[in-house]
């Protein structure tokens, strides 16, 4: 009679120690089911949160697509390199000197306006915090999350923030910009513009041309941004 030397006691425990261990190739865990679950998880909540303040807050007033798609990609972007990351050790001023450098880019097309580089700092804050928030209990992480959206639904909205809409103009009538004349070059504008217009500031004149530009400030039909009136004077 041969004796066996198979104990189910010993097998149910390499067994039980292989699949905690979980599958490796290289030294590198394959598939690790509570990261991964994490990882969707926080993903999807990064860009829910993200969409919700670019989609109602930023592009309901600019309309710009172009930043629409630049906001969305560096979410995506800052969040899975801090993620994946955060087992490498490293300084807290790596992880903000990550997003300063692209927080002070300034692209070679245009001029990003302040409002634009406020948002891009607030969308690249939100995801390096869901990205490296792992240590804080989750019902911090999500209260300051839609603090995010409080702060930025208050002051985007009319009611606590009245908005006033501005121009640059060209203007020719250069003997209205005295003082004295001031309510009758208003009254021109208003005439000649159609604009509900509040407030004229005169800023560089040109004798030469007899021209001086003008900002007007006026209150606008809609809230949303016109990015040309910040043009100041020809190329």
């Amino acid at each position: 009679m041969i004796q066996s030397d198979y104990d189910p006691e010993i097998v149910a425990e390499h067994t039980a120690e292989l699949a905690e261990k979980g599958l490796t190739f290289m030294g590198v865990d394959v598939f690790d089911p509570a990261n991964f679950w994490m990882l969707l998880l926080r993903f999807t909540f990064n860009l829910f949160i993200c969409w919700v303040i670019i989609q109602f807050f930023y592009y309901r007033k600019s309309r710009r697509k172009d930043y629409y798609f630049t906001f969305m990609l560096f979410s995506v972007t800052i969040f899975l390199l801090l993620f994946l990351l955060q087992s490498i050790p490293m300084q807290i001023g790596f992880a903000l000197g990550l997003f300063a450098i692209f927080g002070m880019i300034r692209y070679r097309t245009e001029t990003v306006q302040i409002r634009e580089m406020t948002y891009l700092f607030v969308i690249i804050g939100i995801s390096v915090v869901n990205g490296l928030a792992m240590e804080v209990p989750i019902v911090s992480v999500v209260v300051a999350n839609f603090l995010f959206i409080l702060i930025t639904w208050i002051l985007e909205s009319n009611q606590f923030l009245k908005h006033t809409s501005t121009k640059i103009v060209l203007y020719e009538k250069i003997s209205l910009i005295k003082p004295e004349k001031y309510e009758e070059m208003i009254g021109d504008l208003k005439e000649r513009t159609g604009l509900n217009i509040t407030k004229v500031e005169v800023g560089h004149i040109d004798f030469l041309r007899d021209v001086a530009f003008l900002k007007v400030y006026y209150k606008g039909d809609s809230d949303e941004i016109n990015t040309i009136d910040n043009v100041t004077r020809f190329s």
